[in-house]
C-alpha cells in the first residue's frame, strides 16, 4: 500500500490537509517526507482507524512501541513524536496531543 493509499483510507483527504498544513508551517520537502512517514507508520500501527479518534494513549503506545520494540534512535523517536504533535495540533486541530513526550 502506498503511503498516501494508507491515510486516505484512514480519512479521505487527510493527505491534502498535511500537505497544506505544512505548506502553511513552510516546511521544507524532507520535512513533509518524514512528517507523512512517521504519521502513515501511526495510522498503520493502528489499523488505519480515523485519527480523530485516536487520543493521547493511542500515540504513546505507538512511541513506546518504536523505543522498546522496535528500539530506532532517540532522533528518529524525536522526529516521530515531532510528526505527530505537529499531526494532532496543526492539521487535525486538537491542542494538549504534546504533553507525551518520547521516553
Amino acid at each position: 500500500m502506498e503511503i498516501t493509499q494508507a491515510l486516505e483510507q484512514s480519512q479521505p483527504g487527510l493527505v491534502g490537509r498535511v500537505k497544506n498544513a505544512i505548506r502553511t508551517q513552510h516546511l521544507n520537502q524532507r520535512a513533509e517526507q518524514n512528517y507523512l512517514h512517521w504519521i502513515t507508520r501511526f495510522v498503520l500501527f493502528h489499523d488505519l482507524k480515523d485519527p480523530d479518534t485516536l487520543g493521547c494513549e493511542d500515540r504513546q503506545e505507538f512511541l513506546s512501541y518504536l523505543g522498546d520494540r522496535i528500539e530506532i534512535s532517540r532522533a528518529r523517536l524525536n522526529q516521530a513524536s515531532q510528526a505527530l504533535t505537529f499531526f494532532y495540533e496543526d492539521v487535525l486541530g486538537k491542542v494538549g496531543m504534546s504533553e507525551t513526550a518520547a521516553a
